[in-house]
């Protein structure tokens, strides 16, 4: 057993410190990327059924308020004890999990309830690539989560 000295220690706690608030930022980036895509999303939703309807202007004043953020999902962060938890509130105020993120290593799980996470690692947050393949490709309604062929990580 090798002795720690007291440095050690502090020097060790404040790198743990950084990879946490390194992940948290990171979480916060993945929140705002979830609310741009229902958004742009949304409006491409809205032109598409402006184009065959009778009353164009419901549509146009949806897409402007979905450009001033007005019926837009949100996403924010729920801090718990093991896990961050990315919280999506509907413009009803209903909220869901939309995933889970391990304070500790920054992996990333789908949920399987609103008080845990889906077995097996989605992404990791530390890992660069996985992180910008994650952020590229994340979506409000979480088909990024799904196991597929498209990521080789």
């Amino acid at each position: 057993m090798t002795a720690t000295t007291f440095a050690d220690y502090a020097a060790s706690a404040e790198a743990r410190n950084d990879i946490a608030q390194a992940i948290l930022g990171h979480t916060f980036a993945l929140c705002q990327a979830l609310e741009q895509d229902f958004v742009k999303e949304s409006i491409r939703r809205q032109e598409f059924f402006m184009a065959s309807a009778v009353n164009r202007e419901y549509h146009e004043q949806k897409i402007a308020d979905l450009k001033n953020n007005i019926g837009a999902y949100q996403f924010t962060v729920d801090t718990g004890r093991k896990y961050h938890k990315v919280m999506m509130t509907t413009d009803g105020g209903n909220r869901s999990v939309h995933c889970f993120i391990d304070k500790k290593t920054g992996e990333v799980y789908k949920a399987a309830s609103i008080k845990a996470p889906a077995k097996g690692v989605r992404f990791n947050m530390l890992i660069i690539k996985e992180r910008e393949f994650m952020l590229e490709n994340a979506d409000w309604a979480g088909g990024y989560l799904y196991r597929n062929a498209s990521y080789t990580g």
